[in-house]
Order: structure tokens, then C-alpha cells, then sequence
């Protein structure tokens, strides 16, 4: 499989998606698949999690970033390779690199998270921060290709991209030969359009769903428009499918070959999240969670057994924590409230107690003493709760007002 850069608009065919998975037999992690108790009972049917975020790297960026690479001509890859990422596809284009002998560059965001830009240097690539969102530093990825001649590698929009990831249906079957519905994330569309490719070949009855997040879904308007529509300034927690405008190669597969596009909200986010952690034991970052989001939110709306991909683990420790807090809160599990008290010795103390008796228990307490809101003999107190559900939550709020405290929010 060696294709020049020109051959950008081939289509892509099972035989591509076969020669990639014996190009990455060896590199590539055939990764697990995990059945779910909790998400089966929920469906009705079974329910297995495709692990890619147990692939190397994190994602299953690794699989199609090597198969661009490994196909470029001789002189190709004397030029070296440059690419744009805010952190999957930089860690796997770093990788396949480095696997390959061929030099790399990275443009990332300035703001990309610590872990990441670390990541993608330890594994071999030059680091060069860029801009403060994608787009501006996809642009300075481009012009750097054009001054230098480094092949710029995009982290969707090429058929070599596409039949890599695409390895990642036929890992499905392999697995789960009697799959009914195949849920994976669209952000560009590569993932989405290689498994549709390689399903779509060996079992037309297989239904393909793809799920974008409400916040950054600009499939939906352009699978009406029937070409690639860009929507302004995407804006969702799910950093790996937050795409503006569909690659045009990914966006003919997925209008001909996927069978529906849905969108999750960031609350389905934060509680797909947040379930992969607790009961399936499972580091998933919130763009790997969208299939299990679109899994919560209409759980009927599937026929078993269901296929989940988690694409990828590659979460910042920071974005983690307010994720879990956010996914807490959506379940009713998390509490926020502000009330006043009368500011004196132990009312704090009086306080927490009425709290303890109703099995609160108290993650964060901020103290206010001097607000001109306040009256002389005042004090606002803002207690951060974990809680057992809605109806702890209720419970909690009434205990607070039958022991004369003022809840104001």
C-alpha cells in the first residue's frame, strides 16, 4: 500500500482496510472488547465496549496516522511529516514516526494540556506551540508543510487515514461477529467512515450510528446540505470530536455508508464518563464516552448487540476531576448550596452537624464573613456536597430548612 499525496480522493474499500490491519499487525494493539453488565441490563441486549482507549498512545489515532506514513514514497519521507493536534493525532502521528525513522513536527495549541504536548515529545516528535485553538494551529501546521516540504499528515481527511481506523471494524467482527449496532464518536469523520467502510462490506445489516456532541455537531446540518458545512465556534468538553467542518473524504462515506448521526449533551458526557470509570473500571476521555452517552440517553433506541468504541483515554487530570464533579452533579449525586447563618462561636460546627445527620457528606466549604449583602450578624457559607441521588438531594435541602437555615441557592 504506497500511495503519493496527490492520490488524495481514491475511494477507500475493504481491501485497503485489510491491507492496513496486515501493515499494522505488530504495531497496533488488537484491543480489548469488554462486555457491560450495567449498560446491557439498561439496553436490553448486550452490550460490549471496544477499548481503544487501551490502544498505544491513548486513541486509535496511532492506526491511521501509521498506515499515511508508512505509505508516503522514498522522498516523501526524506521530507519529514508535520502535523496539527490538540493531542490524539499528535501522539499518534509522533509515534508512527518514530516507528518509521521519519522525522516530525507537531504544532499544538498553546493551551493543550501538559500531559499531552509531554507525550508527544517523549515520543519523538518536535513540539511547537502554536495559536490558541485548533484552526489556528492547523494553519501554521500547513504553512510550515508549503515552506518546508514536510508532508503535512491530516488527522482525517485521506483514504490512508480513513483505512486505517478502519481496522478498527474489522477488530468488531472479529470480536463480536454477531454485532446489530455499532456506536463510535464523529468528530472529522475518519474513525466513523473506516468502520463503516469495513462493516458495511462484510455485514450490510449492521446499523452504524455515529455521535457527535450538541455542542460541536456539524454533521447533521451538512449531511442536509449533502456537502461539508463548517459551524462556528464548536464548543464542547469532548476535545477529540470538537471538529467545525467534516473532511471532505470522511463526509461522502459517512452520508452513503452510516446509518444515523445523533447528538449527546455535555451532561450525557460528564455521566458516560463518569460510568466508564465507576462500573466498568475504564480511564475514558469524554469524546471516547460518546457512544455510552448516546447508550443513556435513549436506551431503547438500540437494536443488541451493541457495539460501543471508546476511541480514546487520553484525558487531562484537571479536565477529569470537573468532568467527574459535572457528571456527579447531572446524576443528582453532587450539591451546591449557599445559605446564611448568624456569625458566631460554633455555628459552623451547628452547621455541619445537621449536615452529618442526613449523611452529606462535605467535599468544599467557603466561608464569606464581609459582603455588604450581609447584615452585621451575618455570614454566607457555600457547602460543595456529595450525595446519594436526587432524592438525597431533597432530603438534604429539607433537614437544612427545618433547622432554620436561609438556602438561597
Amino acid at each position: 500500500m504506497s500511495y503519493s499525496t496527490a492520490d488524495s480522493f481514491r475511494p477507500v474499500t475493504l481491501d485497503d482496510v485489510r491491507g492496513a490491519q496486515k501493515m499494522l499487525s505488530g504495531v497496533a494493539r488488537v484491543t480489548a472488547m469488554e462486555g457491560s453488565r450495567h449498560l446491557s441490563q439498561m439496553v436490553g441486549a448486550p452490550v460490549h465496549l471496544k477499548c481503544e482507549n487501551l490502544q498505544r498512545t491513548g486513541s486509535f489515532k496511532l492506526r491511521g496516522a501509521y498506515v499515511r506514513i508508512a505509505g508516503l514514497l522514498p522522498e516523501e519521507r526524506a521530507a519529514g511529516v508535520v502535523a496539527a493536534s490538540a493531542g490524539n493525532h499528535a501522539q499518534g502521528v509522533a509515534l508512527a514516526s518514530a516507528l518509521l525513522g521519519v522525522r516530525s513536527t507537531v504544532f499544538m495549541p498553546k493551551g493543550a494540556p501538559l500531559p499531552k504536548v509531554s507525550a508527544t515529545r517523549d515520543y519523538g516528535a518536535e513540539v511547537r506551540l502554536h495559536g490558541q485553538v485548533v484552526d489556528e494551529t492547523l494553519a501554521a501546521a500547513q504553512e510550515y508543510a508549503a515552506e518546508t516540504g514536510a508532508v503535512f499528515i491530516h488527522p482525517f481527511d485521506h483514504p490512508d487515514i480513513i483505512a486505517g481506523q478502519g481496522t478498527v471494524g474489522l477488530e468488531i467482527l472479529e470480536q463480536c461477529p454477531e454485532a446489530r449496532t455499532i456506536l463510535v464518536g464523529i468528530g472529522g469523520g475518519g474513525l466513523a467512515a473506516g468502520i463503516a467502510v469495513a462493516a458495511k462490506a462484510l455485514r450490510p445489516d449492521v446499523r452504524v450510528v455515529g455521535v457527535q456532541a450538541a455542542g460541536a455537531a456539524a454533521y447533521p446540518p451538512s449531511l442536509a446540505a449533502g456537502r461539508p458545512v463548517a459551524i462556528e465556534n464548536p464548543a464542547t468538553m469532548a476535545d477529540g470530536i470538537k471538529v467545525g467542518r467534516p473532511g471532505d473524504v470522511p463526509f461522502g462515506i459517512v452520508g452513503e455508508l452510516v446509518d444515523e448521526v445523533r447528538t449527546v449533551s455535555e451532561d450525557e458526557l460528564s455521566a458516560a464518563l463518569l460510568l466508564c470509570l465507576e462500573r466498568a473500571k475504564l480511564v475514558v476521555e469524554p469524546a471516547g464516552a460518546s457512544p455510552v452517552a448516546a447508550l443513556l440517553s435513549e436506551p431503547g433506541a438500540f437494536e443488541g448487540p451493541v457495539v460501543a468504541v471508546l476511541s480514546g483515554g487520553n484525558v487531562d487530570p484537571v479536565l477529569m476531576e470537573r468532568v467527574l464533579r459535572h457528571g456527579m452533579a447531572a446524576q443528582g449525586r453532587y450539591l451546591a448550596v449557599r445559605l446564611r447563618l448568624t456569625d458566631r462561636p460554633g455555628a459552623l460546627a451547628t452547621l455541619l452537624g445537621a449536615l452529618s445527620v442526613v449523611d452529606a457528606n462535605v467535599l468544599d466549604v467557603s466561608h464569606v464573613r464581609t459582603d455588604p449583602r450581609l447584615g452585621l450578624t451575618e455570614a454566607e457559607v457555600e457547602l460543595h456536597l456529595e450525595t446519594k441521588g436526587p432524592a438525597h438531594c431533597a432530603e438534604v435541602g429539607q433537614a437544612l430548612r427545618e433547622a432554620g437555615y436561609t438556602v438561597i441557592g
